[in-house]
């Protein structure tokens, strides 16, 4: 006893723990420290990427800047006044509420119809699978302007596929007037939009415990009393993800709509992306698509904080 307790005076005498002693553990101040050198390169490439250009933006959108670039000083929001107030806004806003709920519902209840067949036994599976990813894998450029030659009056495949079949009379310009090149990138869209759609839910049915399905056979359920009742409450979590995921894609989608109605004259099958894409380059105004793309962000974090408000996608299935 006495010689623990001199052992103990001693430690204590030279700053060192005694034996059998737990270390103290490091404040957060020095983990902090530890973690600059890791974190540190992360944190550049966010400043540089994200954080500077969007308050760059930000700061433009506050300035008037001439069309040659000249800033002219501080306007305050007039920019914000002065692009809501053009007459064609009304029209493109409704434009891009169709065409994020077309593109992110008709997306959805496909994939879910692809993912249940996917995860299914039959032969060639493997093949039908990868064969599901390509128009995910090409780029979305690529696939789009595939689809607008194809989609051409005088020499689109699409077209005279269409015409052999006796499903159109004479080839029809599908990219030349507003609605029908809209809906048409509505199908693009959606086409792009399923393989990633379709895998998320196709690993959320792959977590579904098997003794639930057996559970809910033996109770005498049919395929559809079971797909409603147990499958789909369980892809809560799947679709949740896919459907949010999608939201934010096809809202700040620009290479499909801006291919398929670019040559089109005026604003009637424009969103805001493509909106914010005009301004700049026809009408050279940076400080009215500076303030565009700030009202783009602000509506994109509403909808987004709405859609996860309603449907509360960490919500346990009960």
């Amino acid at each position: 006893m006495t010689s623990t307790t001199e052992a103990t005076r001693a430690g204590a005498a030279t700053g060192r723990p005694r034996r059998g002693a737990s270390p103290k553990p490091p404040g957060r101040g020095s983990d902090l420290l530890r973690a600059v050198p890791w974190t540190l390169p992360a944190l550049i490439l966010i400043f540089g990427v994200v954080l500077f250009p969007a308050g760059y933006m930000v700061y433009n959108s506050t300035r008037k800047i001439s069309l040659a670039g000249i800033d002219h000083g501080p306007v305050g929001l007039q920019n914000y006044i002065t692009v809501l107030s053009r007459p064609e806004v009304p029209g493109i806003l409704v434009n891009t509420l169709v065409w994020v709920v077309s593109v992110v519902v008709i997306t959805v209840v496909i994939s879910l119809a692809l993912a249940q067949f996917l995860n299914n036994n039959f032969p060639g599976r493997r093949w039908v699978r990868m064969a599901i990813i390509v128009p995910w894998a090409a780029s979305v450029v690529m696939t789009t302007t595939v689809f607008v030659y194809g989609l051409d009056p005088y020499y689109g495949i699409i077209n005279k596929f269409l015409v052999d079949l006796h499903l159109l009379a004479q080839p029809f310009g599908f990219t030349k007037e507003p609605l029908p090149a809209f809906i048409s990138s509505i199908g693009i869209a959606v086409f792009v939009s399923l393989p990633f759609t379709t895998y998320t839910i196709l690993a959320g049915l792959a977590g579904i415990p098997g003794d639930m399905l057996e559970a809910a056979k033996v109770d005498g359920a049919s395929a559809t009393r079971s797909y409603f009742s147990v499958t789909f409450p369980n892809l809560r979590g799947a679709i949740a993800l896919a459907t949010l995921i999608n939201i934010i894609n096809v809202f700040n989608s620009l290479p499909i709509l801006k291919l398929m109605t670019g040559s089109i004259p005026g604003y009637k099958a424009d969103t805001t992306t493509t909106y914010v894409f005009k301004l700049l380059q026809n009408e050279q105004r940076i400080d009215l698509s500076s303030a565009l793309s700030v009202i783009n962000f602000l509506i994109v974090l509403v909808v987004v904080g709405l859609y996860l408000w309603i449907v509360k996608p960490m919500k346990e299935v009960s």
